[in-house]
């Protein structure tokens, strides 16, 4: 899989879950609404800084954005 889409649409799962919305995310990241939209549609190429930053920003472990939970 597209290491890009899989972190897009892990992203998104759990920023859902955990009731934010993008502009939420924006203020506790400092990452930009219309990155992070990119970020979800697998547009974006973040560095395993941003994926860090993200990761504490939803409270979660960097390790959830980049797993492949499929079977």
């Amino acid at each position: 899989m597209d290491m890009r889409k899989l972190v897009g649409r892990n992203f998104a799962r759990l920023r859902r879950e955990k009731g934010l919305t993008q502009e939420e995310v924006e203020a506790r990241s400092g990452f930009s609404q219309q990155y992070l939209s990119g970020l979800e549609r697998g547009q974006r190429n973040p560095t395993i800084i941003t994926l860090y930053e993200l990761s504490q920003a939803l409270g979660v472990s960097h390790i959830d954005l980049v797993d492949d939970d499929r079977p």
